[in-house]
């Protein structure tokens, strides 16, 4: 997909020849609008009893200016070939700065989808003064939901020769009073997030025979020689010689061998680092316990989580933040071959723990646990946070609508739910604790990899939570944001890319005294009874 060129401009909107003209309104309670052109005030005013259009949140009215006339006025003077009023609603200061940043994605949202139907390449966007929200925001989160509702995946459709097909907004200038390079960081803000968002949404729509672990393996390597980044690939052998009995496991019944790529990030002179985990499950069938077969095409997506880890080495390799990060995605799929891992079988896992296998569905917790680890004895972090589609149990719980949080530290849970807030990816907290242990304790090996159908979403991250020690630890269970997220103008059917703009958002806000541990063991971060390292 090409990228859309992105500008700031003094000129005034009724210069600009190009394909649409957008204006943002604002409706007030008595059901005025706001707008700084009065020739589209005067317009409206002439159009009020037509009932046609309110300024109500993402309401639309498309004009063709160069075939109208304003009563008693000569032509509407725009030289453009559309003009675009999308309503902002009421904003009356009582909303929160995330509540109108979302307004503005929404609108940014809407704005693409006009766009492509009338077949727009050229845009500009009047910003507009929206109460609450600083200038530099507004244009991120315009910014951000244009490229975000820009998204289209049709690398494999055939071109039709005589119905030629959309390619994408070409150019979007925001007509601004005063240019400055603030607004020109909020909006490159806005791109670096929504296209690394992007990125991820295009890994997960490969199906899972064009998007293997190697894909995954070269995908690392091409952002570390672009971004000055480390990568390393361990491969079977070196899984086996560390001893990574989850992926290996999981692996088994597959002719893709399991990779797990590991990319760094580290500025000089940085002291923290965070370490993100993701799950690079490139197609789950099941294995021996074989999902049905209804829907099933759709675990080519159960690679999301290590697609948004990748996605935000990207948007990181693009800000250079002073945070280290390191992202680590075990890779593999999950099939019933000959050799598939069976109901009852036991395996041992990085740190020496040993699992009994009751579902070979619950495959996810496995390839992680390793992982997990692997990445804090190798890298120590600050803390670390893991991004799974884990369990169906967080749709029934949450449905669509928010992701799953769980988390051993108070801090890092928090600093989380804000990002989330903040970048329209909202999350939801659920417990942990002994009772919920319990639930995976096996009569043969240390714990077993299913606890049921009750809590399972939690059951799953208390597997997580035993190797993680007393790193602080927070896991997102994505299965229900990851695709078929909440209907949104700037979100596409399929994958979502979310996470990612979650985690981006926790980086750009961190603060060098963002985490500190406490060398006090709790219920939550201390291993369990039994518990070793190799």
């Amino acid at each position: 997909m090409k990228s859309t060129q992105f500008s700031i401009s003094e000129k005034k909107t009724e210069r600009f020849t190009g394909d649409l003209i957008v204006y943002c309104l604002e409706r007030s309670s008595e059901g005025s609008f706001r707008c700084e052109n009065e020739k589209v005030l005067s317009l409206l005013a002439h159009m009020a009893p037509l009932g046609e259009f309110s300024a109500k949140t993402g309401e639309c009215l498309l004009l063709y200016p160069q075939t109208m006339t304003e009563k008693g006025e000569g032509e509407l003077s725009f030289s453009a070939k559309r003009l675009l009023l999308v309503g902002l609603g009421i904003i009356d200061g009582d909303q929160k700065s995330d509540e109108l940043r979302e307004i503005c994605r929404l609108t940014g949202g809407t704005i693409a989808q006009q766009a492509a139907r009338v077949k727009a390449g050229s845009l500009m966007i009047h910003l507009p003064e929206i109460m609450g929200l600083a200038a530099n925001e507004l244009i991120e989160s315009l910014t951000e939901g244009c490229v975000l509702g820009d998204y289209r995946f049709d690398k494999y459709k055939k071109k039709d020769p005589e119905n030629e097909s959309y390619q994408g907004i070409d150019e979007v200038c925001f007509a601004v009073r005063v240019n400055s390079s603030t607004l020109k960081k909020g909006m490159l803000a806005g791109q670096v997030a929504a296209l690394a968002a992007r990125g991820a949404r295009d890994m997960a729509n490969e199906p899972g025979s064009s998007w293997t672990p190697a894909h995954f393996a070269d995908h690392g390597r091409m952002l570390a020689q672009k971004y000055g980044m480390r990568c390393a690939v361990l491969e079977k052998a070196d899984m086996k010689r560390l001893g990574m009995g989850g992926i290996l496991a999981v692996n088994q019944g597959s002719v893709e061998p399991p990779k797990m790529v590991l990319l760094e990030y580290r500025p000089a002179h940085t002291t923290q680092t965070l370490l993100v985990v993701g799950k690079g499950l490139t197609f789950d069938s099941g294995g021996v316990s074989l999902k049905p077969a209804a829907g099933m095409e759709d675990m080519k997506y159960d690679m999301c989580g290590g697609a948004a880890v990748m996605a935000l080495m990207q948007a990181v390799g693009e800000e250079r933040p002073d945070l280290g990060i390191v992202a680590i995605v075990p890779a593999t799929d999950n099939m019933g071959g000959g050799a598939a891992v069976k109901p009852g079988d036991i395996i041992t896992h990085y740190n020496g723990l040993t699992s009994e296998i009751v579902n070979t569905d619950a495959e996810g917790r496995m390839i992680l646990a390793d992982a997990l680890a692997y990445g804090i004895e190798k890298f120590t972090p600050d803390c670390v946070i893991d991004l799974a589609t884990l369990t169906g149990a967080v749709i029934v719980g949450l449905g669509h609508h928010r992701t799953g949080l769980l988390a051993t530290d108070d801090d890092l849970a928090a600093r989380l739910l804000a990002a989330g807030e903040r970048s329209g990816e909202p999350l939801w907290r659920l417990p942990l604790g002994p009772e919920y242990s319990k639930q995976i304790e096996s009569q043969v090996a240390d714990m077993k990899n299913s606890g049921g159908k009750s809590a399972g979403t939690i059951t799953a991250a208390a597997y997580l939570q035993k190797f993680v020690g007393d790193t602080p630890w927070a896991h997102l269970d994505i299965a229900g944001t990851a695709w078929e997220f909440t209907e949104k103008s700037y979100i596409p059917k399929g994958p979502s890319g979310v996470g990612v703009r979650t985690l981006l958002e926790l980086v750009r806000g961190w603060k060098k005294e963002a985490m500190k541990r406490d060398p006090r063991p709790t219920a939550t971060s201390q291993l369990q009874s039994g518990e070793k390292k190799k």
